[in-house]
């Protein structure tokens, strides 16, 4: 959605013409549409900021002003969640890049488009101020962080910079999506051009649409689907549109498949169907690995992670099911890292988006309904606690927003999504992706900035050590009025840590009571309300009893309504919801 307003509008007369290097990347990124830029100010790409402000006034696109690196490759993280489009970013020379690499190494595990602008140099040392630029210069600077892009480019002139930044976009923005990085030399930024280069129309060199899959392919699953009796879908990465929801549930109903949902991944079927097995998981509860167990027929939809699956459901054994697979993420996959996961066994690979492969077996299979699976029924869940559980705070937000659509950017683990059931694609935006600790803040940032207008609530559960790693996002939300709430599961641990540390020591037969040292965000406990306060944000906590959770939960989402973020700071007992985390093995999952 469009905001229509600017925190930062240009003063006086802009500069239309293209009469410097950084002129152009500046002029590209409108032709490309692209509406924001997130940025950590840097002098290396100072011509393109300038170009950014003088000479297309701050609009379209629009600054988007933040506090680290790692923040502004967050945002447009969370933008691309929601939207499936690329958001740009610029990065300061290779010092910012090692500070959003973190945040990079998300995006690229979480497969979503970015179109990422760097700057070094100048490559011409005769060129360079004595110290800071020659410092800041680098031969191969994507180097830092090429691992973990799916493309880089440092064009060798002004000329060069529009086709590099197009093949970036088509590339970062053809399934499957990941960051690009084009990096600016800060000699050819500050070059006066004698005129100005040629601009391709973008429709010409426009991102791939999806392919169909192989068509005997689809017609093996299609025959294996239809004589199955007890099939099983597992859905993984998709697109996040009512239409693509609408297809997954008809594939589900037309033949008649237990579904399971990755929560690593989002909303992607309603959780509530009456098809729908459990939660969805990180780690498989008893009831998925019942219906795995008996499954015949198992049919991956860009699962992430099907190797690991069959390992928790399996052991050392393999699945009897015939295995369907439907994903593009091997194209990705390299030598550095290892988010290829374990190698599952596959008998039919569709080779396709699972999308794409959607589509094709609901254009192959008879338009009507099987028979239902027979679903385990679900075990009733309840928590003890003195203070407020996830199940408290869930309960009282519930009631607090009523029946307004919510998108949750993220969600504090253990979160009982049987009490609020995704039912719409945007309800929860899955995971960070790579696991890197502090994305939260930036995340709920890059989505709210993407819904705005839309009618949606955006708000983060997040726990207290993410929050506390990147709380100096906040500043953003404020200043760009973003609204968004913040809202913080408090267990004053980095607790997943110490339950680990508390694993280690029950294999070891040592003290598992010493698990806290180390671990604790305690004595002195952070002040969120306080942090957050210091940067423009309403805050409202430590909140440490339900009656007033439920008062303040209800004020927090006035402020939303007003247009502002908020932060609710909620001290809760950590160790619920964590499905008997300390009695796992020390190899169980993070």
């Amino acid at each position: 959605m469009t905001r229509n307003w600017k925190a930062e509008p240009v003063e006086g007369p802009v500069d239309e013409s293209i009469a410097w290097g950084s002129d152009v990347p500046a002029a590209m990124l409108r032709r490309l549409g692209i509406k924001h830029i997130a940025l950590t100010p840097g002098a290396s790409y100072r011509g393109f900021h300038d170009s950014l402000v003088n000479h297309l006034g701050n609009d379209a696109p629009e600054i988007i002003m933040c506090t680290h690196e790692e923040h502004a490759i967050a945002v447009a993280h969370g933008y691309a969640k929601v939207t499936g489009r690329a958001m740009a970013v610029a990065v300061h020379s290779n010092v910012g890049l090692m500070h959003a690499s973190m945040a990079i190494f998300n995006a690229f595990c979480d497969r979503v488009p970015m179109l990422i602008l760097g700057a070094t140099g100048p490559m011409d040392a005769a060129e360079r101020r004595p110290w800071i630029d020659w410092l800041h210069t680098a031969q191969d600077q994507a180097a830092l962080v090429r691992a973990f892009l799916k493309w880089d480019d440092q064009p060798g002139s002004v000329a060069a910079i529009p086709e590099a930044m197009l093949r970036g976009w088509k590339i970062a923005n053809t399934a499957p999506c990941g960051p690009v990085y084009v990096n600016l030399d800060a000699g050819d930024q500050e070059t006066p051009l004698a005129a100005p280069p040629a601009l391709p129309d973008p429709a010409r060199f426009a991102p791939l649409p999806e392919a169909a899959p192989n068509p005997a392919a689809i017609e093996q699953a299609v025959k294996a689907l239809q004589t199955a009796t007890h099939p099983v879908i597992l859905f993984g990465r998709g697109a996040r549109t009512t239409e693509a929801m609408q297809a997954r549930v008809a594939l589900a109903e037309r033949t008649g498949a237990a579904l399971l949902s990755d929560l690593k991944s989002g909303a992607m079927v309603p959780t509530d169907h009456p098809y729908h097995v459990g939660q969805p998981f990180n780690r498989v509860h008893g009831a998925g690995k019942a219906v795995l167990e008996r499954a015949d027929v198992i049919l991956s939809l860009g699962w992430i992670d099907l190797g690991g699956l069959f390992k928790q459901v399996f052991g050392a054994g393999t699945s009897k099911a015939m295995v369907l697979h439907a994903g593009l993420d091997h194209q990705l996959h390299s030598g550095w890292g290892q988010e290829h996961f374990a190698l599952p066994p596959v008998d039919i690979d569709l080779n396709c988006s699972a999308d794409a492969a959607v589509a094709g077996l609901l254009a192959n299979l008879p338009d009507e309904t099987a028979p239902a699976p027979d679903i385990p029924a679900p075990k009733s869940k309840s928590e003890t606690a003195p203070g407020i559980t996830l199940r408290d705070m869930a309960t009282a937000l519930r009631d607090a927003v009523g029946d307004r659509p919510v998108t949750f950017p993220a969600l504090a683990r253990g979160w009982p999504v049987d009490l609020w059931p995704h039912h719409h694609p945007l309800d929860f935006l899955g995971k960070d992706g790579g696991g890197g600790v502090g994305s939260g803040p930036g995340l709920c940032i890059g989505a709210a900035l993407a819904l705005h207008g839309s009618g949606r609530l955006v708000i983060g559960t997040l726990g207290d050590g993410d929050t506390l790693m990147s709380v100096n996002a906040l500043w953003t939300a404020a200043k760009y009025r973003l609204p968004v709430m913040f809202l913080i599961n408090n267990n004053r641990s980095y607790m997943n840590d110490e339950l680990h540390q508390e694993r280690v020591a029950l294999a070891r037969g040592r003290n598992p009571a010493n698990a806290w040292i180390g671990q604790r965000l305690d004595d002195p406990a952070p002040d969120f309300a306080g942090l957050a306060r210091a940067q423009g944000i309403e805050a409202f906590g430590p909140i440490d009893t339900s009656d007033a959770l439920a008062d303040v939960l209800k004020q927090a989402v006035k402020v939303l309504d007003s247009g502002r973020p908020c932060l609710v700071d909620v001290l809760t007992d950590g160790r619920l919801g964590r499905e008997d985390a300390a009695v796992r093995d020390t190899k169980g999952a993070a």
